[in-house]
């Protein structure tokens, strides 16, 4: 298609629209071979636990999704903010629910979407034959995958996409479009000998560097698990956190050095998302999760698993006696 539209430009728009970073794969045969090999072992290890959406077909070719996909551009946004937890060691700690800083502000897919969106409207507004799709986590993309091939960062040893500017906070995003564009060259990993993450995993959900088994992971169990109880193995390890967990996160060096807070004002905590008392969580009622965490990524967990998770903790801790009070 011949459209004359830079990379430079397109890049340069991304970030006039608020992206922190920006880059451009093409569709390459051997990176789409080498992701479904990874995928189909991993999908062959049922390491994606009852995820069944991972193994639809089309995310082991991207040209499923959209069959006159030429790049993928790939967008990050950086949702950091300082921690305002409080101090969870000790009996008093103990007291209090942990939530993933993915979930402590407005739905990133909202964020996130209302930004691709304008840049898809202006990648088509330079020629009606331009095609463009675009994702926030919500679709049988491997986002990693492309992020890693437009040179946003590598995927790290525990699954999880680090860039050299602000760690591994970032939401990603990715736009397909049948539009011919200059190519980044693939990022490079840079995780060296590094176990920190593998060491501090309290479940051994990183079974191996770069492999994460969903069946052991805190963050499957308390977002997508939809049983009525937690397994064991679980449950005496959650340690507080009642959705999602960045365990594996807070103790990458990258983050902790790199890591720097947003400017999306969107992505500020709402104040009863940083500590929640596990207590309240344990007997909160439909209403009160419906008004707590309307506009938030966290609807995901329906309120009777966000009661299951801090029941569990509570039981674990060996208060749980006490609602019964």
């Amino acid at each position: 298609m011949d459209v004359s539209l830079s990379s430079s430009q397109v890049k340069q728009k991304a970030l006039e629209l608020g992206f922190h970073k920006v880059g451009i794969a093409a569709v390459d045969a051997n990176i789409v071979s080498k992701s479904v090999e990874r995928l189909q072992v991993w999908l062959g290890n049922g390491y994606q636990a009852n995820m069944e959406w991972m193994a639809n077909p089309k995310r082991q070719d991207i040209r499923q999704v959209m069959p006159s996909v030429q790049s993928i551009i790939t967008v990050a946004l950086n949702y950091y903010t300082a921690p305002k937890r409080p101090d969870f060691s000790g009996t008093v700690g103990s007291q209090y629910g942990k939530i993933s800083r993915y979930g402590w502000g407005r739905d990133y897919h909202r964020v996130m979407d209302k930004k691709l969106k304008l840049l898809a409207n202006w990648l088509r507004s330079h020629s009606c034959g331009v095609e463009v799709r675009y994702y926030a986590d919500t679709g049988p993309v491997q986002d990693k995958v492309w992020a890693q091939a437009a040179g946003i960062g590598w995927i790290a040893k525990n699954g999880n996409v680090i860039t050299r500017e602000y760690g591994s906070w970032v939401f990603l995003g990715e736009l397909l479009t049948n539009l011919v564009l200059t190519p980044d060259r693939p990022h490079t990993k840079h995780c060296g000998t590094c176990t920190r993450c593998l060491d501090a995993c309290p479940t051994g959900a990183i079974v191996q560097p770069f492999v994460v088994d969903a069946n052991r992971c805190i963050a499957y169990h308390t977002i997508e698990n939809r049983a009525d109880s937690l397994p064991k193995a679980i449950a005496s390890h959650l340690s507080g956190w009642v959705a999602g967990c960045d365990i594996c996160q807070d103790v990458c060096p990258w983050n902790q050095r790199f890591a720097k807070e947003t400017d999306v004002t969107e992505f500020n905590p709402y104040p009863e998302n940083v500590a929640p008392k596990l207590s309240e969580l344990a007997e909160i009622s439909d209403a009160e999760w419906n008004r707590r965490f309307r506009a938030s990524a966290l609807r995901r967990i329906k309120p009777e698993m966000l009661r299951r998770n801090a029941r569990a903790n509570l039981e674990a801790d060996g208060t749980s006696a006490e609602l019964d009070k």
